[in-house]
């Protein structure tokens, strides 16, 4: 599929960035974890989902393990079964809610108070993180990272959660541009194409924004926008949350 550019006066050219990126991916495996496996948790939404197929083209499906952790109940999860049926690759199940309860309750005890909404938001995905990573010391992996630029750009991920990786395949590329890249690997068009929602609070990432990816990707790519409001706070998620995207900063002796 190509597709032109947000007024750049060029051509998204999907498959070739799906084939550099595939290559990238072996790239980043010969150099740090030869003979490892790729470990990527599986939400069912379009980011894993290109994601996790990159990977199968770049390693093969013998060595991409997905892991499901649904926080309870997850009305969604067959998309994510879906996924993993699709793409032949291993699949899991960690069911996260008696961890949840068990930190929230553990957390609350010693505050002696409710934690904050925002904690109580971003304990799921920090969660998430950690059974990845169990997961990949016990199979040889590593941890693949799902944002995508677009979200990245706008802090739209939880710090040490889904923000965390031992690698990013589509962290270059805007939320339009993923779902491109997914249609050149062969995805089924209902993964690429499912409404995105942060699987937290209830509501789909557009609303929790407050402007589509559409505006948002038009912005990162071109610089124009016609919504003003929506200009200004573009601006300030995007000041606000750089910080997500640095290196821890350190005290160094003279």
């Amino acid at each position: 599929m190509e597709k032109e550019a947000f007024g750049a006066g060029e051509t998204f050219r999907a498959m070739e960035v799906k084939e550099r990126c595939v290559e990238w991916i072996r790239e980043f495996f010969e150099k740090n974890g030869k003979g490892c496996n790729c470990i990527i948790g599986i939400s069912g939404g379009k980011d894993s989902s290109v994601a996790a197929a990159l990977c199968v083209e770049a390693l093969g499906k013998e060595r991409v393990i997905g892991v499901l952790m649904p926080d309870g109940e997850q009305s969604d999860i067959d998309m994510a079964e879906k996924l993993v049926k699709f793409l032949g690759i291993t699949g899991m199940t960690v069911n996260i809610a008696p961890i949840v309860t068990a930190v929230t309750e553990g957390v609350e005890l010693a505050l002696a108070a409710d934690m904050s909404g925002q904690a109580a938001v971003n304990l799921p995905a920090r969660l998430r993180m950690a059974v990845l990573y169990a997961v990949s010391q016990s199979k040889n992996g590593r941890v693949a990272n799902t944002c995508n630029l677009s979200e990245d750009w706008v802090g739209y991920s939880t710090r040490y959660g889904d923000g965390a990786g031992d690698f990013s395949p589509l962290s270059g590329l805007t939320v339009a541009e993923v779902k491109q890249v997914g249609r050149a690997t062969g995805l089924p068009e209902e993964l690429v194409e499912k409404v995105p929602s942060d699987g937290l609070c209830g509501k789909t990432d557009e609303e929790n924004l407050g402007f589509s990816y559409e505006m948002l990707d038009e912005y990162i790519r071109t610089g124009q926008i016609a919504d003003g409001a929506a200009k200004e706070k573009i601006d300030r998620l995007h000041e606000k949350n750089l910080f997500k995207l640095q290196p821890m900063p350190r005290f160094v002796l003279p």
